[in-house]
């Protein structure tokens, strides 16, 4: 694909896939904090529960053009350079930040990386469970990235909010196995941000848990 081809097809892509998982899921955003700058002031590192590959582009679409244009989810490189089409909408469509996820391969530090794309004035979206979780658990344990990367931006003096954000229903919109989803309405729940305070990693990673598992629909009372 030329460059000028990518140029044109990937916001018309971009709007396709945005207007498809809104009518599909009528996702809206719902705001369970008192900071209304939130995400304004500063870059923001979206963390959230995952459950279906299309979980990212949920909380995506939901955030104001403003945001939007300045987020960046986080994924895997293996997955999304496998094949042109994949390349394509990773990188040219959600303008993704892809890390290598195979600690004995990979020549560049993924914490350094996103740490230099949140100096740079991006947003993130991340995963901190790892992997998608398949099982009856509100949430896998977190994977230390989140804490390690919160550590060197404030050793960097960098700036950022960590929010936590609970996605609803979309692992019932699209079981796994399933390549036809289902129509049913999804919510994005955007939390308080939870900053690094004098803790261990260990600590910071339950009470960032903890302030996820608290925005979903079971602690809310289906808010």
């Amino acid at each position: 694909m030329s460059f000028l081809t990518t140029r044109l097809a990937a916001p018309i892509t971009e709007f396709a896939i945005r207007q498809g998982s809104q009518l599909i899921t009528g996702a809206r955003a719902f705001h369970h904090h008192d900071d209304e700058q939130q995400g304004f002031a500063r870059p923001c590192v979206y963390f959230a529960n995952h459950r279906s590959h299309g979980d990212f582009v949920l909380l995506w679409s939901v955030l104001p053009q403003k945001l939007r244009a300045m987020t960046r989810p986080v994924a895997g490189a293996d997955y999304w350079n496998k094949s042109p089409i994949r390349k394509f909408i990773g990188e040219d469509v959600f303008n993704a930040l892809l890390v290598e996820r195979n600690s004995t391969e990979r020549t560049v530090d993924p914490v350094e990386k996103m740490a230099d794309a949140v100096a740079q004035g991006n947003s993130l979206i991340i995963f901190p469970e790892g992997t998608r979780n398949m099982g009856e658990e509100k949430l896998l344990p977190f994977k230390t990235g989140l804490f390690h990367l919160a550590r060197t931006l404030e050793e960097r003096g960098i700036k950022a909010d960590f929010v936590p954000v609970w996605i609803d229903n979309l692992n019932r919109v699209m079981p796994k196995g399933e390549f036809i989803p289902v129509p049913l309405l999804c919510k994005i729940h955007f939390g308080a941000a939870v900053p690094l305070n004098d803790e261990d990693k260990q600590a910071y990673l339950e009470r960032a848990s903890n302030r996820l598992a608290d925005l979903s629909g079971e602690d809310r009372g289906n808010a």
